[in-house]
């Protein structure tokens, strides 16, 4: 009996993270959320969720993209994970005055149209491969990508991730693709 009530407590405990997690809102407090969602969480083995690091200062670049609406973004990797995924981060900056909210972000696809203000319209592309691989999405629809529900402020930059199906081993670099930014070659790289 023990061991069944600790087993329905750890399912419940997951599916509230899980819950909790895909909720995305920004609280109600009209404050920006730069919190879990803009950084993927990693399973340490435990069974538990738990944040990324900070990334430090010096971290390396693979692309800098200026975007309309004076907005810059920076990818920062391309990882292979176990899985079979690949997990694109980043950063967009807004240098503009205004807020900034990532509208026509969301894709063309039906599907990802309650993605909104998010990176669900990205796209890989391997281009000796011949194929373009879609934003990882949830059963419900919901992309495993970065949400910006209150925007970007102007002169802030909020941190990104976007998943994706991992193309073959073979392939060491992807276009990466999303709206009105212009496309650019990166490198992948091994999970660890």
């Amino acid at each position: 009996m023990k061991v069944r009530r600790a087993l329905t407590a750890v399912v419940i405990a997951s599916g509230l993270v899980l819950g909790v997690a895909g909720c995305g809102g920004d609280g109600g407090d009209g404050k920006e959320n730069t919190s879990s969602e803009s950084s993927p969480a990693k399973d340490k083995g435990d069974g538990k969720q738990k944040e990324e690091p900070e990334a430090p200062a010096d971290e390396q670049v693979l692309a800098e993209i200026q975007a309309a609406d004076d907005v810059t973004v920076v990818i920062n990797s391309a990882v292979r994970d176990e899985g079979d995924f690949l997990t694109v981060t980043g950063k967009v900056t807004n240098n503009g005055n205004g807020r900034w909210v990532a509208r026509n972000w969301v894709g063309d696809e039906t599907e990802l149209r309650g993605n909104s203000s998010s990176l669900a319209g990205a796209t890989l592309v391997d281009k000796v491969g011949k194929k373009r691989y879609f934003i990882l999405r949830d059963t419900e629809g919901r992309c495993l990508c970065t949400r910006f529900p209150a925007g970007v402020k102007g002169g802030e930059t909020a941190t990104w991730y976007a998943q994706f199906p991992a193309p073959p081993e073979s392939t060491s670099k992807v276009t990466f693709q999303i709206a009105d930014v212009p496309a650019t070659e990166i490198e992948i790289s091994e999970g660890e």
